[in-house]
C-alpha cells in the first residue's frame, strides 16, 4: 500500500487512467530537423503550413469549448481529445512555418515584446490578429449545439484525412511524419462523428431535426475545404480539389445511409479564410483565446 493516497498519481501506475499516461509531445517526437525546401520556395511553404496549422488551432479551441458541455462524460472526453490531437498538429505546423521563414513570422507577430520567452508557435497562436489567420471559415463558427459539432467534425475530418494522405509523401520529413501520425488521429475523429451522425439521424424526432438542420447549414461550407487551393498547391504541392469528388461521395453515401437528404444548397462563394477574410466569430474567439498571453507577454508557463 502506498504511503500517500496521491502516490499513484505520479505516473508509476497507469491502470487507473482511462487513456494511460504514455503521452508523447508531438514536437519532440518528430524532432527538430532542417526544413528541406529550396530557398526560393520557403515563403510559400511557410504560408501553406500556417494555413493548415490555423485550421487545426482554431478548431481545437472551438472544440475545447465543449468541456463540461457535452451530453455525457464520454463525449466530453472524446471532444477534448480531438481538440488535443488538433492542437498537437497545430504546434508542429506553426513551428514548421516559423522554421521555414522566420522573417515572415516576425512580420506577423510584431506585438510580441522584446524578451518574450514564447516559442515561435506560441507567438503565431497568440500574437496575430484575425486578418493574419489563414484557416477556413468552417472551423471558426460559434460552438452551436451537439448536432452542429458532430457535423463540423464530420466535414472537417473527412476532408482533412484526404489531405493528410497526400502529404505523407511530402519531401519535408517532419511534414511527412506528421501526416502519417495525424492520419490515424483524424480517422478516429471521422469515425466518432460518423457514429454520432447515425445515432442522431436515427434517434428521436428532435435529434433527427437538429442533425438535418446542422447539415443544411454547414454543407455549403464544405466547398471551402475541397476547392482548388493556390496556397496549398504553391507551398506543399497538394490541392484539396484533387480528392474533393471522393470527399463528397463518402459524405453523400453516409447521409443517404442515415435516411437523410443531401442539402440542395450552393457553395458559399466570395472571399475565404485562406485569404484572411473571416466571420466576426473569429475575432471574438481570438480575443478570449489570446487574452492571457497578451496581458502577460513576458510570462513563463
Amino acid at each position: 500500500m502506498s504511503d500517500s493516497v496521491y502516490a499513484g498519481l505520479l505516473g508509476t501506475d497507469p491502470s487507473h487512467w482511462a487513456f494511460g499516461t504514455d503521452f508523447v509531445d508531438p514536437v519532440s517526437e518528430l524532432g527538430d530537423r532542417p526544413v528541406t525546401v529550396p530557398d526560393g520556395q520557403r515563403r510559400e511553404f511557410a504560408v501553406a503550413c500556417l494555413a493548415l496549422g490555423d485550421d487545426a488551432l482554431v478548431f481545437a479551441h472551438r472544440l475545447s469549448e465543449w468541456c463540461s458541455r457535452a451530453p455525457d462524460l464520454e463525449e466530453d472526453i472524446a471532444l477534448a481529445n480531438i481538440a488535443l490531437d488538433l492542437l498537437g498538429q497545430a504546434r508542429v505546423l506553426l513551428g514548421r512555418a516559423a522554421a521555414a521563414d522566420p522573417d515572415h513570422v516576425a512580420e506577423l507577430t510584431r506585438d510580441v515584446p522584446d524578451g518574450s520567452p514564447a516559442p515561435p508557435e506560441d507567438r503565431l497562436a497568440f500574437f496575430r490578429d484575425a486578418p493574419h489567420f489563414r484557416n477556413v471559415q468552417l472551423v471558426e463558427l460559434p460552438r452551436g449545439d451537439f448536432a452542429d459539432v458532430v457535423v463540423k467534425v464530420l466535414l472537417f475530418a473527412t476532408s482533412r484525412r484526404m489531405l493528410l494522405g497526400a502529404l505523407r509523401t511530402n519531401p519535408d520529413p517532419v511534414l511527412a511524419g506528421l501526416a502519417a501520425r495525424a492520419s490515424k488521429e483524424v480517422r478516429y475523429h471521422q469515425g466518432f462523428a460518423a457514429r454520432w451522425f447515425r445515432v442522431l439521424a436515427g434517434g428521436t424526432e428532435e435529434s433527427r431535426r437538429r442533425v438535418a438542420g446542422a447539415l443544411e447549414m454547414l454543407w455549403p461550407r464544405l466547398d471551402e475545404l475541397v476547392a482548388p487551393d493556390p496556397v496549398l498547391v504553391a507551398g506543399l504541392g497538394v490541392d484539396p480539389a484533387a480528392g474533393g469528388a471522393q470527399v463528397y461521395a463518402d459524405l453523400e453515401r453516409l447521409v443517404a445511409a442515415c435516411g437523410l437528404v443531401v442539402p440542395d444548397a450552393a457553395p458559399l462563394f466570395g472571399a475565404r479564410g485562406r485569404s484572411g477574410t473571416h466571420t466576426e466569430a473569429l475575432s471574438r474567439m481570438l480575443a478570449e483565446m489570446q487574452s492571457v498571453a497578451r496581458a502577460h507577454p513576458l510570462g513563463v508557463w
